[in-house]
């Protein structure tokens, strides 16, 4: 059977991450973490004291980190190291899409982000995926839910990790990452054309899985 290339877009807060990888797993295929590629970069800006806002800089503190997949494809690799939980501060979280909307910090990552994925068989997720990094991929999937289900999803993960968490506060950043995510100037948020649109708001990750994957099997069949 051959395999296909699955693009998974969708804002802040809708699954894509989770749901990513549980369809790499049951595929078999290869998952492409790029929100942590952004993120990792986010925690190194401020890591250094750089403002998100000074594009010059973070494109000089990218070109001096390097993505590779771990041997079993599962984990994100960055300069040859694990990424850690530190990526998912609520400061690395707000200053991610700043950093993020950088035209050359976006096309650094476009060109790694297609090199990653040359390989049949893989799932990548994120905000541009099916528009810019993956435009040719057989199977395109735009994943979005209500901000009050986005919010309380973080703000019950956020318990679950024993981590602080207000649910105003992040529903607010939420909207805050909306905006920025929809209105950058290079390849800003949007539904591709040829992608399925769903709405997770009242389903589970089994059922946003199961969608994906009966979805994918069906294109394989059609590629054969």
């Amino acid at each position: 059977m051959p395999k296909i290339n699955i693009a998974i877009d969708g804002p802040a807060g809708s699954g894509k991450s989770t749901v990513a990888l549980k369809v790499a797993n049951e595929l078999q295929y290869l998952y492409i973490d790029t929100g942590a590629m952004y993120r990792a970069l986010a925690y190194r800006v401020l890591l250094n004291n750089i403002s998100p806002s000074d594009e010059k800089t973070i494109d000089y503190v990218l070109k001096d980190m390097s993505f590779t997949l771990s041997g079993d494809g599962r984990h994100m690799l960055v300069n040859n190291e694990h990424l850690g939980q530190e990526i998912r501060s609520a400061s690395v979280t707000h200053a991610v899409s700043e950093v993020s909307s950088h035209h050359s910090v976006r096309l650094q990552m476009l060109e790694r982000q297609q090199e990653l994925a040359k390989q049949r068989g893989v799932v990548l997720d994120g905000r541009d995926i099916g528009t810019h990094v993956l435009p040719d991929a057989e199977l395109k999937v735009y994943l979005f839910a209500s901000v009050d289900e986005r919010a309380s999803r973080r703000h019950m993960e956020n318990i679950q990790n024993e981590q602080p968490s207000d649910f105003e506060t992040i529903r607010q950043e939420i909207e805050r990452r909306d905006h920025l995510d929809t209105t950058r100037e290079f390849a800003p948020l949007r539904q591709a054309d040829d992608a399925i649109p769903l709405d997770t708001t009242q389903l589970s990750i089994e059922d946003v899985v199961r969608f994906i994957y009966e979805h994918a099997r069906e294109k394989e069949h059609t590629s054969s």
